[in-house]
């Protein structure tokens, strides 16, 4: 008689580090989103202001607005991935659509008063769609076996056994909770029968592979799904004619999901094992905060520079993770390892780093008008947290090493005819590795439209970036990787009513 008492089972479980590189640079990056007039010029709105998704780059440009406005923008987001494993080659495609952006601004004027203009506003932003999705497929000479090796060399055999009287998918959460996630993993190659023990001791601590090959065969994918948001409350001032000053206060919300299936065959005729599957499925959420600084000056009727400062994201996330596995010689009973039996793991905190940016543009009047932004943000400086935790020593001290500067450039134009607003933008962003070889340097490109209807205004924006990314299938035990050249195009359409 099989179980009847629980299909979902959630435990503690000591994650030894779970939590690595790619966690703090997928937190640490804001998309160029927002308002399809922001997107349609890059995001150069660092000494323009007067939208409200340029909050995200100085809080002083609220004070900009003449009037209070309501903005709301929908974007469809098409992710084409070109996946690069060995010699072959696979494209994956995805679309999704969101309400990407909506807020409002209150503008409240003063005659008598050295301050002309108040500015109360508040905004959501999508600044991270994580909706991706990539496969590849192709011969490899490192088989999945050597995952579950590098974990099992050193652990005892005892362990690793189900105990009589004991289900296995108990096994499998009580060796997380209480030994920890190395021996979970070594525990899943030893049931699916992927490695062996050289003896049948419980004292045994050294295994070999029961898969024999000179290469694989393996197709992978993986699917990724969720958000960064942002919501942002956002006070301004304009002082005197020429000076603007603003503070925001950014509130995030995550949500993240990662599922990776692996499917592995080619394995010699003799080879006791001939088949194997490794899934994986990693939920992530939590909250941040962070808060903003800026200001911009009119140096004349026609340029202005601006400057912010943007803190830190100070993240508190959870992660939990759920697994299933068969092979030729896996047990019996190993399909009641799935993907309702979860491992919750305790909470921790990821630091990214404060961020700079100087900005300057010129303004032709009515005709138009040109801007630049730079951005400096040091990601050696990203932590996580507890730093006293012993694995995130080291992880931190890896993170210090292989991160460095990011520079951004932005650089924003419109040109208006009459009631009509055409504009373009481009949009450079280093790599935040010293190897530029793992995440290389981004690239994007951006135009749009908008229509002024007097007390409204209807905006359409198309923005493109280009990066390529040498992605490691599995974090330990097997070097190989896929490179994938990511190609990000949003479509945006924004509508703003003036009151």
């Amino acid at each position: 008689m099989k179980r009847i008492s629980t299909f979902i089972m959630v435990l503690a479980c000591t994650f030894v580090s779970a939590q690595n590189i790619n966690d703090v640079l997928r937190y640490s990056t804001e998309n160029i989103q927002g308002t399809a007039r922001f997107q349609s010029m890059s995001g150069a709105f660092g000494a323009l202001g007067g939208d409200l998704s340029s909050l995200n780059v100085n809080p002083a440009g609220s004070a900009v607005f003449n009037h209070s406005q309501f903005t709301v923008s929908g974007s469809n987001y098409n992710r084409s991935s070109d996946a690069f494993f060995g010699n072959s080659f696979r494209n994956t495609d995805i679309n999704s659509l969101e309400l990407n952006q909506v807020g409002g601004v209150f503008v409240f004027k003063s005659s008598d008063s050295p301050w002309k203009k108040l500015a109360l506003a508040f905004n959501y932003d999508l600044v991270q769609n994580f909706d991706d999705e990539f496969v590849v497929s192709g011969n490899t000479t490192q088989g999945i076996d050597n995952y579950f090796l590098n974990f099992a060399q050193g652990q005892a055999l005892g362990p690793l056994r189900v105990q009589q009287g004991e289900f296995i998918e108990d096994a499998y959460l009580d060796i997380g909770s209480n030994i920890g996630f190395g021996a979970q993993q070594a525990f899943l190659g030893f049931q699916a029968g992927i490695i062996e023990p050289t003896a049948d001791e419980d004292t045994n601590t050294s295994y070999f592979s029961n898969a024999q090959y000179s290469n694989v065969n393996q197709e992978y994918l993986q699917s990724t799904t969720g958000y960064n948001s942002k919501f942002t409350v956002n006070f301004a001032g304009q002082y005197q004619e020429n000076l603007y000053l603003g503070a925001s206060l950014n509130f995030h919300t995550v949500l993240y999901d990662r599922l990776t299936l692996l499917d592995e065959n080619g394995y010699d005729t003799d080879s006791p094992v001939q088949f194997t599957t490794f899934d994986n499925l990693l939920h992530t959420e939590g909250y941040g905060f962070s808060f903003s600084l800026g200001g911009i000056a009119k140096l004349n009727d026609n340029i202005r520079v601006g400057g912010s400062y943007q803190s830190p994201t100070w993240y508190e996330l959870t992660d939990d993770t759920s697994q299933r596995i068969n092979s030729t010689l896996a047990e019996q009973d190993i399909d009641f390892i799935n993907f309702s039996i979860v491992n919750l793991f305790e909470e921790y905190r990821i630091k990214t780093p404060s961020k700079l940016t100087g900005s300057v543009a010129v303004v032709f009047g009515k005709d138009g008008l040109l801007s630049f932004d730079y951005g400096y943000q040091d990601m050696s400086q990203a932590e996580l947290r507890p730093t006293t935790d012993p694995n995130f020593v080291s992880e931190n001290d890896f993170i210090a090493a292989q991160l460095g500067v990011v520079n951004t450039y932005r650089l924003g134009g419109e040109y208006r005819i009459d009631e009509v607003s055409l504009r373009a933008g481009y949009r450079y962003e280093s790599s935040p590795y010293e190897n530029g070889d793992i995440v290389g340097d981004l690239n994007g490109y951006s135009g749009g439209i908008g229509y002024n209807f007097g007390g409204s205004r209807l905006d359409l924006a198309v923005n493109r970036t280009e990066q390529d990314i040498n992605t490691l299938l599995f974090d330990a035990g097997i070097n190989s990787s896929a490179m994938i050249n990511r190609i990000n195009t949003n479509v945006t359409l924004g509508y703003t009513l003036k009151f």
